[in-house]
């Protein structure tokens, strides 16, 4: 189904449109999540621990990316919206060479302070090896990493969605298939999933480049080369709550493993990052329909079009409420199923992870409505509303209940932290949508 951002969707449509860019995000963190099962499989649990201690430096490069992604987005679909095509031209343009020297310099830094950061983010001496045989390799290609993560979203605003999923789905399978060449019948270890792992990143990275300069790129195409710091101010504002979650993320990931450390030890972290694994596929389905939506919203936002916009948020919502009853209804069936992959000969990984995950599950109750109330406000160019809402998800909140309840509450406070975050999250998006969506965008009320 051909549609573009201008054009305006009924719900069913919109259903459509969106599922590429959600399949896209779901591949990406489901061959995300096959590394995982591969390492716990064939290398070890200890293996698995430090992916996760990993993951914080990996979220610095995706928030980067995400940020300039959707930060661009919204101000290129709006000057879209308003008939500046040449201008969004050469915003293009810019913002995939920024793209560029912004993981370059990511790749160099990362490198070369890679050992003692590994050590601050919580290697112990029993994990510090996994990091290092993992790390230099994967934080060595942190510009793919940018790059192909940042055209997700620029992809959605040109309107190809389907080319993103297919490029996403061909990085992911051979990704795949290089972990079981790599770990399995070659046993490269930590090495080999770092070097699948990478393999996708970089094909996921240069071909967009490559598909743009050929001059296909729909209602996208690059322009001259020319600096606007206005647009790329406006873009970092406009993306800094997509950035601050995955900073945050980050962070909190950091904490939790601290105190997961503190508590049960690496068996406790490899059980954190099992269930953290679930979490990516399910935010992934609320950040790809958040992307695709965006462009939408900032187009008809940009263009005048308020009645479609009241139409446009109520089918929104509509969507994202009966995905999550789906979505929350599935996570409870398969639970036992999605845990066995990583632990199945680990009972005390399998116990730890199946514990936890039914307490951290209920996050997934306000989770998708907090996600694509922060991606509302960063399509409406409001940035400081949106990187609000992502602050206090992300990191404010979270931080707050991992830092208390597991004084009280001991394995049970870890569990419960996201899932009281995105409680305390959704009572402030519902605020901010009601303030804002009658007094200043108008997309709440009658007709």
């Amino acid at each position: 189904m051909k549609k573009e951002i201008s054009h305006t969707f009924s719900l069913g449509q919109l259903v459509l449109f969106s599922l590429p860019a959600v399949a896209m995000l779901m591949v990406t963190s489901l061959y995300t999540a096959v590394d995982g099962v591969f390492i716990a499989r064939y290398v070890g649990s200890d293996a698995l621990s430090a992916i996760n201690i990993m993951l914080p430096l990996d979220t610095l490069s995706y928030g980067v990316a995400i940020m300039l992604g959707t930060g661009a987005s919204a101000v290129i679909g709006r000057k879209l919206g308003q008939g500046r095509t040449q201008e969004a031209y050469e915003n293009f343009s810019l913002v995939t060479v920024a793209a560029v020297v912004i993981g370059l310099a990511l790749s160099v830094g990362i490198i070369v302070f890679f050992e003692p950061l590994a050590v601050w983010l919580g290697a112990s001496p029993r994990l510090l090896p996994y990091c290092m045989q993992y790390g230099y390799i994967l934080f060595g290609a942190s510009v793919f990493t940018v790059v192909q993560v940042m055209y997700q979203s620029l992809f959605i605003t040109a309107g190809k969605s389907q080319l993103a999923l297919w490029l996403t789905g061909f990085s992911g399978v051979l990704n795949v298939v290089l972990d079981w060449l790599f770990i399995v019948v070659f046993q490269w270890g930590m090495a080999g999933a770092a070097l699948g792992t990478i393999a996708g990143r970089i094909i996921g990275g240069i071909v967009p480049i490559v598909y743009f300069f050929a001059k296909r790129g729909g209602m996208l195409s690059y322009g001259a080369l020319r600096w606007d710091g206005r647009f790329l101010a406006k873009t970092l504002s406009n993306g800094s709550s997509e950035m601050v979650s995955n900073l945050a993320a980050g962070v909190t990931t950091l904490l939790f493993n601290i105190s997961m450390m503190e508590l049960s030890g690496e068996d406790g972290v490899a059980a954190m990052t099992i269930v953290l694994y679930t979490q990516f596929v399910y935010t992934a389905v609320y950040i790809g329909f958040s992307n695709s939506a965006a462009p939408v919203i900032s187009y008809h936002y940009g263009s005048g079009n308020r009645p479609y916009l009241k139409k446009l948020f109520r089918s929104c919502v509509v969507i994202v409420t009966a995905s999550t009853v789906l979505m929350l209804a599935g996570s409870i069936v398969f639970a036992k199923p999605l845990i066995s992959l990583f632990a199945k000969d680990q009972q005390t990984v399998f116990a730890l992870a199946y514990h936890g995950y039914m307490i951290f599950i209920w996050n997934f109750l306000f989770a998708g409505y907090n996600i694509f109330s922060s991606g509302l406000f960063t399509a409406l160019s409001n940035g400081a509303v949106s990187a609000a809402i992502s602050f206090l998800r992300t990191l404010v909140f979270v931080t707050g209940s991992i830092l208390l309840l597991p004084r009280v509450m001991g394995m049970d406070g870890i569990w419960l932290a996201i899932p009281l975050a995105e409680a305390l999250t959704f009572c402030v998006a519902v605020f901010f949508v009601i303030r804002y969506g009658t007094r200043e965008y108008h997309f709440l009320g009658r007709e």
